[in-house]
């Protein structure tokens, strides 16, 4: 297995201009595939441009399917900027036979499937071991509702999946549980429309990682399609005839979820700028900074950026927070959780049992290594740290990308570290190491 060893460590600062987000990127990608081109004064305008889309793993799985699937992907240089140009002259999959192999990719797995339930065609996805030990029955049973005709090949409610034309049926609400994944909800919305019929969403239990719902809404917005919900986020209904219409640009801002690593480094050790998010941003993991702010660091916000520093006498201090709505960043939280005074509790994370591992358990076993004590639950972690770090800890990252970029952060403890399999953090940031070697000493 490949190791990178970080050495001991005890300063932070620079600047960092952070990857396009992930959630954004693939959002947009499946948006622009299933939008008709824009028409003006009877010319048909070329596609979707695509500025700042993030390049990895994930996607470049959605990139491969929609290949495959029929549409027209090139990329271009325009006015000295990188641009993903996609083309659908009719904003259908013209291919309507495809097996489609998505890693572990859920930001693809999940709104494919949706999208191909109502595409009326034959398809079959699969993915990595893992991705087949996650849980999509919530989603496949929602789509059955709609009329969808979805069957598993493996274990029941697991993929891979098999999907043939769907008969569309919209007698009644269709009804989805809230408190697994917010990837299923997202999903549902954006594949619905795709019917032309009028739906009604119903939302069962308490909404999990609302802020996702919310990027998912803006973007389908931007590509000409609005829904209605309740205040209580707790109904959503798809006008009839509702249609996705190019945007003719997009611009990916930059990945929160990312910008959470290095203001943590800035918060531990220093003075940290990142580039690329700020107070225009549509992502609830920029919420990560007023979180550490809770923990005592100094943040500052501006249009494009944030700024995180350590603050000036005390040490950061332990919270009990509620992270429904930041879920992926607060894995960083239990990072920090070794540089506070106190004992830091995490609540409200039972989905991270079913991310790229359960993320729960994997942490916990990790933060012990590094002398943590930890108690974990169904849907919290608690965090003590320990007098001092543990040096030369060796951290498995069980094929997920967030435990490797989280864990990297213990070398600002003063203490090296080694990292196991590290380019698993190409699923969304293939030269994480890299940046944050530019910015500690």
């Amino acid at each position: 297995m490949e190791q990178l060893h970080l050495p001991a460590a005890s300063k932070a600062a620079g600047t960092i201009k952070l990857p396009g987000s992930k959630s954004i990127s693939n959002r947009t990608l499946l948006l622009a595939a299933l939008s008709q081109p824009q028409r003006a004064g009877g010319i048909v305008l070329q596609g979707t441009n695509i500025y700042g889309l993030l390049k990895s793993d994930d996607t470049d799985r959605m990139l491969e399917a929609l290949k495959c699937l029929g549409v027209e992907i090139t990329e271009e240089e325009l006015d000295g900027k990188e641009l993903l140009r996609i083309q659908n002259p009719t904003g259908k999959f013209e291919n309507k036979e495809a097996t489609l192999f998505l890693g572990n990719a859920g930001t693809a797995f999940r709104p494919l499937t949706a999208v191909l339930a109502f595409s009326n065609g034959n398809y079959i996805l699969s993915g990595v071991p893992r991705m087949h030990e996650r849980p999509i029955g919530d989603l496949v049973d929602a789509l059955r509702q709609a009329g969808a005709n979805i069957e598993y090949l493996g274990a029941e409610g697991f993929p891979p999946l098999k999907i043939s034309p769907a008969t569309v049926r919209n007698d009644a609400p269709i009804r989805i549980r809230g408190n697994v994944s917010s990837q299923f909800l997202t999903a549902l919305l954006i594949a619905l429309p795709l019917t032309g019929k009028e739906f009604t969403i119903k939302v069962i239990g308490e909404l999990i990682s609302k802020p996702y719902i919310e990027i998912t809404l803006n973007l389908m917005a931007q590509f000409g399609v609005n829904l209605h919900q309740s205040i209580d986020r707790t109904q959503f209904k798809i006008p009839a005839h509702s249609s996705y219409q190019s945007s003719g640009v997009v611009y990916v801002e930059g990945d929160a979820s990312s910008a959470s690593y290095f203001l943590a480094a800035g918060a531990i050790a220093g003075n940290v700028c990142v580039e690329g998010i700020g107070t225009e941003s549509i992502q609830g993991d920029i919420k990560f900074a007023d979180a550490l702010k809770l923990m005592g660091a100094n943040i500052e916000y501006g249009e494009n950026h944030v700024t995180a520093s350590k603050p000036v006498k005390n040490k950061l201090k332990a919270i009990d927070l509620d992270c429904n709505h930041i879920p992926d960043a607060a894995m960083t939280l239990a990072i920090l959780a070794l540089f506070a005074e106190g004992t830091t509790t995490l609540r409200n994370i039972a989905s991270w049992r079913v991310k790229e591992t359960d993320r729960i358990a994997a942490m916990a076993t990790e933060l012990r290594k590094v002398g943590a004590i930890v108690e974990e639950g169904a849907d919290y972690i608690k965090i003590t740290p320990p007098a001092k770090l543990v040096p030369n800890a060796v951290i498995d990252t069980y094929d997920d990308h967030r435990m490797a970029m989280c864990f990297s952060l213990v070398c600002l403890g003063g203490v090296p570290i080694t990292i196991n399999d590290p380019n698993c953090v190409a699923k969304t940031f293939p030269n994480y190491f890299e940046e944050f070697a530019k910015i500690v000493s």
